[in-house]
């Protein structure tokens, strides 16, 4: 299913001109486990609902930013670079990217 998708910096395109970098997760602490490494890097939580995302405009400016989206209706409630994305909420924190 194609969606649109709004680059921050370039406005809105088809998502075909974007890479999606994954759902936004917690790094792990300063030396992780090999379990925590391992978790960071292979394990998702893949929500059928809203979750927070990496993307990269490839056909674009090359910027990363966050999107929230709706992983069932690919409904895209907001765009925005890291630094001007909006705070999470307590309850749907998953940490920093």
């Amino acid at each position: 299913m194609s969606f649109l998708l709004t680059c921050p910096h370039c406005g809105t395109r088809e998502v075909t001109d974007f890479g999606f970098g994954g759902e936004v997760s917690s790094r792990p602490k300063e030396r992780p486990t090999a379990r925590e490494l391992n978790t960071y890097a292979y394990f998702r939580r893949n929500v059928a609902g809203v979750q927070r995302e990496w993307w990269v405009h490839r056909s674009g400016c090359g910027a990363w930013f966050l999107a929230e989206r709706d992983t069932r209706t690919n409904e895209v409630l907001w765009t925005a670079t890291p630094d001007d994305a909006p705070e999470r909420s307590a309850s749907s924190a998953e940490g920093t990217p």
